[in-house]
């Protein structure tokens, strides 16, 4: 018979073995390839919706802008710039749509893990994209209304406040050896 010591008899739980299929042992998650992308796809999914919801605001005011009165007394830059943020609106909504339709184009055909990792890549891509309509608007509202100066002042502040953010929410991001958390 047996002593009855802990982790002995009925209902008691084995030790913990490693699990065969735990694709990243380490990170504490126990899961599958496939549960990780699952995972990652969906985690995608959420981030492109928060960034599409922006895209569309910007959107939005970028086309409201020339129906406004004072549109016809932009200067030839104003318009250009205008124009600028209008096709990069266009292209980051193209961006944000693009997983979708891919994610369409792969469905059941296996390629879960090809699929985030382009989706991945397109996600990047559309942030870049949505960051410079962020500095460019203001730029286009204060050119509008204070001039050239403020025009441009503006635009390297917003440009300076997208890469000083960028560079601390990727450094808050890392671990303290320097690597990127596993995902």
């Amino acid at each position: 018979m047996s002593g009855g010591g802990p982790g002995e008899g009925p209902g008691a739980s084995a030790p913990e073995e490693p699990d065969r299929d735990d694709v990243d042992p380490g990170d504490g998650r126990r899961e599958t390839a496939a549960e990780r992308d699952d995972r990652n796809w969906n985690e995608l999914l959420q981030e492109l919706r928060a960034v599409q919801t922006g895209t569309q605001i910007l959107s939005g005011f970028l086309l409201a802008v020339a129906f406004q009165p004072r549109f016809a007394e932009l200067d030839l830059y104003a318009r250009t710039l205008y124009l600028v943020l209008v096709v990069a609106a266009g292209v980051a909504t193209v961006l944000g749509l693009a997983p979708v339709v891919l994610h369409r184009s792969l469905f059941r055909k296996h390629r879960k893990h090809s699929l985030v990792h382009t989706a991945n890549r397109l996600l990047v891509s559309q942030l870049v994209v949505v960051a410079f309509i962020a500095a460019g608007v203001p730029s286009l509202i204060f050119e509008v209304v204070l001039g050239r100066t403020a025009g441009l002042i503006a635009l390297g502040v917003g440009v300076l406040v997208l890469l000083v953010a960028w560079l601390l929410i990727v450094r808050a991001g890392r671990t303290r050896d320097g690597r990127a958390p596993a995902s």
